[in-house]
């Protein structure tokens, strides 16, 4: 292309100013159709928020990338080399810990001078990142089975043609005379033609750049989006989730608290709810490192679950790491998206400028709820419950392995209940709740250890006191399991 070309292109070209928030918007779809991405950093300032926050989302998204110094032509000259050497280990080393560990990382000037400088500056180590791209390009693995999901960032209409919808199709294929869907309108349109670069083609496939010609579409109805397979997408208005907390993230992870939600092609705001699976004696520990792919992908209305106030940070009991966890979200609006998709949660509305990471957490979506009436309809299915602890005493011992608890109860619960709930001790001893003794809402406490010497000589003692008008019994603490019914 001439310089007259590139003048006039860059004449028709807009000027938009994006905020940080519709910037990392932009950001979230982009990168989902991608296989190589290119992290430009300021060889200067070095990593930024924003910078950090490109570099968190390429992880959960891609599997390649390159890392480009750019403004080296703000260095001095004589210490431009040493600068970008220090800036080039202190990325090695940034990247140490992610899946990018030992990516290609070059220094250019894209724009010596600046925007406002003349065209006569030639751009430095542009040629050398050409021939990098060029030899870190692959063929990735493309497969057109399954449904049609095509993400969507164009469409325009051509008169006598009729609508054009431009993207990359992300998973299986098309042809012309398929039917596809606009999720987001509920309509579905006849593929009427498909061109690749401007060459029209009889079918397209995952990873391809496409444009689609249906008719009798408006194309002022979709900008951003998606097409598919009619009838393949979900369009929900709660989801159980999967959930791993963004460790540069500095806020808590707290229940009823309302995060941004970025699921399929659309972010809307949603409450969460954390919760984990109660497991059996029987059953293997269940924690992220092991097999994350595995447990994000495991989910069943049988299991029982414990209702989290906020997400656990700590190690599980094996020292395997944090143990996995789940969360249900409600969404302020419906969502459309695919089974099994990412999910990013952010809050969006913190300050750009506060040096601190705005992504939260992430995730993959294990059930989508949608019933408007989620609530009612599919809520009552997940088992959540929460603990809750009473305190009472011991009135008096029956035998070594049995005690009389009483101040826990009041006498017109149904005590059979909570028969077989675990009972402690003050003393240590643990036992389970045996059943009512006599018609004041006592209970009989089994203790399958039995009772300590001191424990028993303790008891004893208290009751000598007691009939002397003495003191207070030894004190027992219930816990108690009921379930949540709201789920929050």
């Amino acid at each position: 292309m001439s310089a007259r070309e590139r003048k006039r292109k860059r004449g028709k070209g807009k000027a938009i100013a994006q905020s940080p928030t519709s910037l990392i918007l932009c950001l979230f779809f982009c990168a989902q159709i991608i296989d190589l991405m290119m992290l430009v950093v300021d060889v200067v300032k070095g990593m930024q928020t924003q910078t950090a926050e490109c570099l968190l989302i390429g992880q959960l998204t891609c599997s390649h990338m390159i890392v480009i110094l750019n403004k080296t032509d703000l260095l001095p000259n004589d210490k431009r080399q040493a600068a970008i050497d220090k800036m080039t280990k202190r990325m090695h080393k940034t990247l140490e810990n992610t899946r990018f560990k030992g990516c290609p990382i070059i220094a250019v000037a894209a724009k010596p001078g600046g925007p406002e400088a003349p065209e006569t500056d030639e751009p430095q180590g542009i040629t050398e990142l050409i021939d990098l791209l060029k030899a870190q390009a692959f063929f990735p693995r493309r497969d057109p089975s399954g449904s049609l999901l095509m993400a969507v960032d164009h469409c325009f209409s051509i008169r006598g043609q009729g609508t054009v919808i431009t993207g990359t199709i992300l998973q299986g294929s098309l042809s012309v005379s398929d039917n596809v869907e606009i999720p987001a309108l509920k309509v579905t349109r006849k593929v009427k033609s498909v061109q690749i670069f401007r060459k029209p083609v009889p079918s397209a496939m995952q990873g391809d750049r496409v444009g689609v010609c249906v008719t009798q579409f408006d194309p002022k109805l979709l900008e951003r989006g998606v097409v598919c397979t009619p009838g393949s997408l979900l369009t929900l208005y709660a989801a159980v989730i999967s959930v791993q907390k963004i460790e540069y993230y500095r806020g808590a992870l707290t229940s009823h608290a309302k995060f941004h939600i970025t699921v399929g092609h659309e972010t809307v705001m949603a409450r969460i709810s954390f919760f984990n699976r109660v497991l059996l004696a029987s059953e293997d520990g269940d924690c992220n490192p092991t097999s994350p792919e595995q447990n994000a992908k495991s989910f069943s209305f049988d299991w029982e679950f414990h209702h989290l106030d906020e997400y656990l940070t700590c190690q599980a009991e094996d020292g395997r790491g944090e143990p996995q966890q789940r969360a249900l979200l409600e969404f302020e609006r419906p969502v459309t998206c695919p089974p099994l998709c990412l999910v990013i949660g952010s809050r969006l509305d913190s300050d750009i400028h506060g040096n601190a990471c705005r992504l939260a957490f992430h995730g993959k979506l294990l059930e989508g709820f949608e019933d408007k009436n989620y609530i009612e309809t599919a809520l009552p299915r997940l088992k959540i419950s929460k603990d809750k602890q009473k305190e009472g005493a011991v009135e008096r011992v029956i035998d070594d392995y049995t005690v009389i608890g009483r101040n826990l109860f009041k006498k017109e619960t149904n005590l059979q209940l909570f028969v077989g709930l675990k009972v402690t001790l003050s003393t240590g001893e643990t036992g389970s709740i045996e059943g009512g003794f006599g018609q004041s809402g006592k209970i009989k406490i089994r203790i399958p250890e039995g009772l300590k010497e001191e424990t028993k000589q303790l008891l004893s003692s208290s009751s000598k006191k007691k009939g002397k008008g003495g003191a207070k019994n030894e004190s027992s603490k219930s816990e108690e399991t009921k379930p949540d019914a709201q789920c929050r």
